[in-house]
């Protein structure tokens, strides 16, 4: 992990940058200034959105793009089928690079894409999303939802650049941002009590607006996940621990429509750091709920507790009749256990 300088008309911008893998670099800063620099000088086909186009027309304009359309249920094989398509009418081939510009769900099906059309070719993306920028963009994972389960198709393969500009959030939905401020205290969670500690003296209403201290929180949070990607990137064992909250996530993603990924994942990250509490593991449970609530977070899952049960069997992270659960210890310090599904719902039996 490295920091550099820039000069941007006059003004001295640092930027914050890191390597995982040895291959793909993650860049948080000016986006003008960085994409010239980490465009490799080859054909660059774009994948965006049309939000994107509308805000951000002049990055897409001076290259061949494709413009899908929002939300989860884009983000699937049909789309990618669509995708596909396009590539072959564009003459696409394996010395094209494919630039992702847009939130987690561009990124997501860019990386698939690029991954999978003609066995693999090069891609980077430009992360438009608080969630895409500590979280979708980050690490490798590239995946389509199908039939509204998570991620269940997709491959491991790392871009080779990944620029988070903190000033492009300031044209999102106060809901869009905050629901990347989810991941943001789930990374803090799992490694990194001193971000817990800045989150915790934030003031939320004014956050989206600061760009110095959200360019640190953010590279705080990618360095949690770098350092863990770098470990295991393909989800062997330590890789496990970005899943705090996110089986009780995705079941309520897969049973409602009424939160969007962020919000689940804070209420997941409610209830299994109240289960951890209750346990007797966990002490410092009150500190976790109050910043959820502080940072804007409703924290009552939209559905009962059994129909969430219901669809955790089917989460993608279960073997068999087991499943890995990530659990809280401390702040910055969390743990797997390999448990049954039956006993994992236990835990939640009685709520």
């Amino acid at each position: 992990m490295f920091y550099f300088c820039s000069n941007i008309q006059g003004k001295v911008v640092m930027d914050f940058s890191i390597k995982i893998k040895d291959y793909s670099q993650v860049v948080v800063g000016d986006v003008t200034e960085l994409l010239p620099r980490l465009l490799p000088d080859k054909r660059v086909v774009v994948i965006s959105d049309t939000n994107i186009d509308r805000y951000y027309h002049p990055l897409l304009e001076s290259f061949d793009h494709i413009l899908i359309g929002l939300g989860e249920s884009s983000k699937t094989l049909m789309t990618a089928d669509t995708i596909y398509r396009r590539f072959i009418e564009l003459g696409v081939d394996r010395s094209t690079f494919i630039l992702g510009i847009g939130g987690g769900i561009v990124t997501d099906i860019t990386g698939f894409v690029a991954s999978t059309f003609m066995r693999g070719v090069e891609f980077g993306f430009v992360s438009t999303s608080l969630l895409g920028q500590v979280d979708a963009s980050v690490g490798g994972k590239n995946g389509v939802n199908v039939d509204g389960y998570k991620n269940m198709v997709g491959v491991f393969r790392q871009p080779r650049f990944v620029i988070c500009d903190v000033n492009m959030l300031r044209t999102l939905p106060k809901r869009e941002f905050r629901t990347g401020l989810a991941e943001i205290i789930k990374s803090a969670i799992i490694a990194d009590k001193q971000l817990f500690e800045m989150l915790e003296s934030a003031d939320f209403s004014t956050l989206q607006q600061n760009t110095e201290l959200l360019q640190q929180m953010v590279f705080r949070a990618i360095s949690v996940k770098a350092s863990i990607v770098e470990r295991d990137e393909c989800e062997a064992g330590d890789r496990r621990l970005l899943n705090l909250g996110h089986t009780l996530a995705h079941a309520i993603e897969k049973s409602s429509s009424k939160m969007n990924h962020g919000e689940a994942v804070a209420v997941g990250l409610s209830m299994i750091c109240n289960t951890a509490s209750s346990q007797g593991i966990f002490a410092e449970n009150d500190r976790v709920q109050s910043l959820l609530t502080n940072s804007g977070f409703t924290l009552e899952p939209p559905v009962g507790v059994s129909q969430l049960m219901k669809a955790i069997s089917k989460d993608k992270k279960a073997e068999g009749d087991d499943i890995h659960i990530v659990l809280p210890l401390n702040i910055g310090k969390c743990t797997v256990e390999k448990m049954p599904i039956v006993e994992f719902k236990a835990l939640f039996s009685a709520k």
